[in-house]
Parts: C-alpha cells; sequence; structure tokens
C-alpha cells in the first residue's frame, strides 16, 4: 500500500464522522466513523486513484512531504 501521501483526519460536525483528506490528490477525501476507519478508507481509496490514474495515463503529483498544502 502506498502510505507516501500526507493524510488529515478531521472531524467534522456537520458531517457526524471523521472526514480523511489527501491535499495532494485532487478531491480524494473519504470518510469513517472512527479516525482509523477513515484513515484506511483513504489509504484505499490512494492506491485505487493510482491505478486508476496509471490505466488512464493521467500524471499524477509525486508527494511533496510533511505539511506541503498547510
Amino acid at each position: 500500500m502506498n502510505t507516501k501521501y500526507e493524510i488529515v483526519v478531521y472531524w467534522s460536525e456537520g458531517d457526524g464522522c471523521f472526514l480523511a483528506e489527501v491535499p495532494e490528490l485532487p478531491k480524494l477525501i473519504t470518510d469513517g466513523a472512527t479516525r482509523v476507519e477513515a484513515l484506511r478508507n483513504a489509504e484505499t481509496m490512494i492506491e485505487a486513484y493510482l491505478q486508476t490514474a496509471n490505466e488512464a495515463g493521467w500524471s499524477v503529483p509525486e508527494p511533496c512531504g510533511r505539511l506541503a498544502f498547510a
């Protein structure tokens, strides 16, 4: 599993769940009832995104590192 991309996990009061965003991959955001669930969902979505991007010939940004988008 690719864990090089930064994942930001936080509680969303409006959604009533934890959200996990991957700032370096456009529009990649997942949710979960717990932090761990949101994180696991994000890791799964990163893999799916990278596989789809590879198959479609999209360019994929390289992981920039800690808090590159803060």
